[in-house]
């Protein structure tokens, strides 16, 4: 069975593509703004604040390169093994990311019961 090829102008792969890279430079303007916001007020969740804000900008960026690679797909089954390839790695950074947040916070209810003994 031949895959029909995604025929898709040039042109508008382009468009694609700089509307990607205006929208990855858009959330990086935004993250620099959060991280300065996050860093000017001290309060007791602020790690757990740079870690979350850490995470959202590592699943962004894995998105736009995933949106740059679906772009350029040729055909269905491509687009498809792209798509797999992106979820496989979110769900494994998902868990990941879970992991390290369950530990920031338990840390922190360590360090904070420790203090009141």
């Amino acid at each position: 069975m031949v895959e029909p090829k995604l025929e898709v102008p040039a042109e508008l792969r382009d468009l694609a593509e700089k509307t990607i890279d205006q929208a990855e430079k858009a959330f990086g303007l935004f993250f620099d703004a959060a991280s300065k916001s996050i860093a000017s007020v001290p309060n007791p969740g602020a790690d757990i604040s740079k870690q979350a804000l850490s995470f959202t900008e590592q699943n962004m960026k894995a998105a736009f390169e995933h949106a740059r690679r679906l772009v350029h797909a040729t055909d269905l089954q491509q687009a498809m093994q792209i798509q797999s390839e992106f979820l496989r790695s979110q769900f494994t950074n998902a868990g990941e990311h879970m992991r390290q947040i369950t530990g920031g916070v338990m840390s922190a209810a360590k360090d904070a019961t420790k203090g009141k003994s």
